[in-house]
């Protein structure tokens, strides 16, 4: 029986090739697998940077703090405007917790301290390196520090911020009218959780 190499890779080059807001590199990457060796192959990665996203719930009240903004990829295909959890990119020697936080603050004007660890993901490993960190948060009424947050003007972002109920958040996953993965991702989550602690 013929013994099927370990798994390793070799990056035998790397460029950047766009470095705008966005980034792009090129690679001449060699691996081995179970199925055997490949030859050097020419791939391109869409370096984002990673991000990091709320499932905030007002818990007393049932409900579910969202955004709504415009979103340019989507507007071809649909809808534009997407409806999503709170979530932002993660700076340089910023922590997800922090990042998330602060994206809380800037978008729908809350002040937390507790997040729960939800998930972490690759968005589309096959093009992308990056990932999300997911979060569950408990807001109350005293935690909402600036009503009027609508994101950074300096960064052309104009969010509005949501107020679902349970029902009407879940209704939306089940639905198919919310189309970004996080937020499906955090909703299934909440789903569990929600059935768990009522029993």
């Amino acid at each position: 029986m013929t013994e099927k190499p370990a798994r390793s890779a070799i990056v035998h080059q790397r460029e950047r090739v766009f470095d705008g807001f966005f980034k792009i590199d090129r690679a001449i990457v060699s691996y081995a697998d179970e199925y055997g060796a490949n030859e050097r192959v020419k791939l391109e990665v869409f370096e984002r940077g990673d991000s990091a996203a709320a499932v905030l719930h007002h818990r007393e009240r049932g409900e579910i703090i969202l955004t709504e903004q415009f979103r340019y990829p989507t507007y071809e295909k649909g809808p534009g405007w997407m409806i999503e959890l709170v979530a932002g990119s993660i700076d340089t020697g910023e922590t997800a917790e922090d990042c998330i936080r602060r994206e809380i603050r800037e978008e729908v004007g809350y002040e937390v301290a507790s997040l729960d660890f939800i998930a972490r993901f690759y968005v589309s490993p096959g093009g992308t390196s990056e990932r999300i960190w997911v979060f569950y948060c408990v807001v109350t009424d005293g935690d909402l520090k600036d009503p009027s947050a609508q994101g950074v003007a300096g960064q052309n972002e104009r969010v509005t911020r949501l107020v679902w109920s349970e029902a009407q958040f879940f209704s939306a996953i089940d639905n198919a009218e919310i189309q970004d993965a996080k937020t499906i991702i955090g909703a299934q989550w909440l789903r569990q959780k929600l059935a768990a602690d009522r029993g």
